[in-house]
């Protein structure tokens, strides 16, 4: 009997392109979009607490103000996570081959805390 590798868990922000779901997908990463959590429209914070409370590294292309929430969760000991600053591509298909390595970088325990850049 073989064992599979236990998916990794990511919750893309509502700025990033929805198209990548599938392409995450395919690749063992389970995805859920701030669309389908009914979170549209809420504050970073807000979106990075859900995260936390799901277990699922955030995705987003909002540098600025998630460098910032990250730097404040750990002066306050609030744990995430995780979280990847995705740099926003030309397509879709390019953001996934940049955003694959990152995420494979650690399991889902690995990310806590982490924040990276693709």
């Amino acid at each position: 009997m073989t064992l599979g590798i236990a998916p990794l868990h990511v919750y893309l922000d509502e700025d990033v392109d929805v198209l990548l779901v599938p392409l995450l997908t395919s690749r063992n990463i389970d995805c859920l979009t701030t669309l389908a959590a009914g979170n549209l429209g809420r504050r970073d914070e807000d979106q990075l607490a859900f995260a936390a409370r799901e277990s699922r590294v955030l995705v987003t292309h909002n540098r600025t103000d998630f460098e910032n929430l990250a730097v404040a969760w750990w002066n306050q000991q609030r744990d995430h996570a995780g979280i990847v600053l995705a740099i926003r591509r030309i397509d879709t298909y390019a953001l996934s081959r940049h955003l694959l390595p990152v995420l494979r970088r650690y399991d889902q325990g690995g990310w806590r805390n982490a924040v990276l850049y693709a």
